[in-house]
């Protein structure tokens, strides 16, 4: 006996497990690459990318809190040129698919940035990063309405030829409507949930310890809303989840596949354990093997 498939097709993927850091969460992929060889993951996420270089937002811009982690980076990067000519040809040659986060502040500025990935070769799938909360102009404007999504997505998906996930924001009334504005719009599939608005204040200076005030909350403490937020997006949508928010262990990423995600992605474990996606994998495949389940199909959606 050969053990589980943990195989996972997805949107014209192949992915030899359904387990992916989160964009944000993993850099370009170097730095973990020292720890264990990439292609054991299902996939690579990067961090988002944007049209030209940005610096960030002002620090502080993390802090930790119970139950995770509080973040108010700005989508800081190199570039989309820097990353098409430095990062992504590494990550081409680690034998895992390459999933790119790419953001912008106006339409135009996505439907560049996504036609230049697609065009260049080197990466297998879109992230559209249409949900980030913590920059003052772009990313959750178009993540909370239907329409600017919808209309959004329609011109991205005309100057792409590869897969295109939408990343969406819980930040919203009713995640249900926005899964379904991406799908109508030609997403392949959609990833959920990014992190959710939080603040943390300094009783000593009676101030907010970042200086953004406000920054994205993820971790153990998300999970529970984020598992619901799947399960409610699993019952309206035809197009295949990826699912995250606090995942850390296998039992963690199970609930999600159960909830009605195909994959997951992981991606505040990964600074508290930089070995944190193979061991999830490994769990994975132990809980499968000590409860008979031969695919994850057998699992898949099976609490809806």
């Amino acid at each position: 006996m050969s053990g589980p498939d943990l195989s996972v097709k997805l949107a014209g993927l192949s992915l030899k497990n359904p387990v992916m850091p989160a964009s944000g969460c993993f850099g370009f992929g170097q730095e973990y690459a020292k720890y264990y060889p990439l292609h054991q993951l299902g996939a690579v996420v990067t961090k988002a990318v944007t049209r030209q270089p940005r610096q960030g937002n002002p620090t502080p811009r993390v802090t930790e809190v119970k139950g995770g982690m509080l973040n108010a980076i700005g989508l800081a990067n190199p570039g989309v040129e820097h990353v098409l000519a430095n990062e992504l040809p590494w990550l081409a040659e680690q034998d895992v698919p390459v999933v790119v986060n790419v953001a912008g502040e106006t339409a135009a500025e996505y439907v560049e940035v996504a036609e230049l990935v697609s065009k260049s070769g080197l990466a297998a799938a879109i992230e559209l990063n249409v949900s980030c909360p913590n920059v003052k102009a772009g990313g959750i404007t178009f993540g909370v309405d239907p329409q600017i999504l919808e209309s959004l997505v329609k011109e991205v998906r005309s100057v792409c030829s590869i897969p295109l996930f939408v990343k969406l924001s819980p930040n919203v009334a009713d995640i249900r409507e926005i899964a379904l504005a991406a799908q109508s719009g030609g997403a392949d599939g959609l990833t959920l949930i990014n992190t959710l608005i939080g603040m943390k204040i300094d009783i000593k200076s009676r101030r907010p310890v970042l200086a953004n005030r406000t920054g994205g909350l993820s971790g153990p403490a998300v999970k529970p809303v984020a598992v619901r937020m799947v399960y409610d997006t699993a019952q309206v949508v035809d197009i295949p989840i990826i699912g995250m928010g606090g995942i850390c262990t296998g039992a963690d990423a199970v609930e999600f596949i159960m909830a009605g995600a195909s994959a997951v992605m992981v991606g505040t474990a990964n600074f508290t354990n930089p070995r944190a996606c193979p061991k999830i994998i490994a769990e994975i495949r132990e809980f499968m093997e000590a409860n008979g389940i031969e695919s994850l199909d057998e699992i898949r959606g099976c609490a809806l």
